[in-house]
């Protein structure tokens, strides 16, 4: 038996060296996209969850729409707008009589630096039912009415401080500004009532 091996035009190479090289990459390859693939379809299926749990939310929230809906149009009938404007205004007064100022002081004081005082305080009733505190300050300088809103923002009292305008005094040595700010009351002190 005779071979011919011409390594002229053929040169020897070594192919077991290559597929294990080559081989191991593919096949680390393979896993990583299996592993990629099964992400995929572990987060599509929970996407598939969350679509179904929005889906009966949305429905649930077209129930609640339709029946409040029917329920403003029977208070809309004009034998009942008499009840309702009656208990629309004794809900309001409710409201106003379970403001606390004493808890308002209590919290303002939490937060207000010790450079600035409050000159005057307006709670009022926003569109969401939540009570907003405007509130007049002045101090010897901007930096306080700054840091109170900062701080206002850090306190669990209130939400959405703002600094809506300020300006200096007739006589030019103070700075007064105008903050207003949504005010949530501590529950437990409702249950103290």
């Amino acid at each position: 038996m005779r071979i011919d091996i011409n390594l002229a035009t053929r040169p020897y190479e070594d192919a077991r060296q290559f597929w294990m090289r080559w081989g191991s990459g593919v096949a680390l390859l393979v896993l990583l996209t299996l592993a990629l693939v099964g992400l995929a379809v572990h987060g599509w299926m929970d996407a598939r969850r969350d679509r179904q749990a929005i889906a009966s939310l949305e429905r649930q929230i077209a129930e609640r729409d339709t029946e409040r809906a029917r329920a403003q149009a029977f208070l809309d009938l004009p034998a009942n707008r008499s009840t309702r404007d009656q208990s629309q205004f004794l809900n309001s007064m409710i409201q106003r009589k379970g403001f606390s100022w004493t808890r308002v002081f209590e919290d303002l004081e939490q937060v207000m630096p010790s450079d600035l005082h409050v000159t005057s305080l307006r709670p009022e009733m926003n569109e969401q039912n939540q009570m907003v505190l405007t509130m007049k300050v002045a101090g010897d300088n901007r930096s306080g009415a700054i840091e109170l809103v900062h701080r206002m923002e850090q306190s669990p009292h209130f939400q959405g401080a703002q600094l809506v305008s300020e300006g200096t005094s007739q006589t030019g040595n103070s700075i007064g500004a105008e903050i207003s700010a949504a005010y949530i009351p501590d529950p437990r002190d409702r249950s103290a009532k």
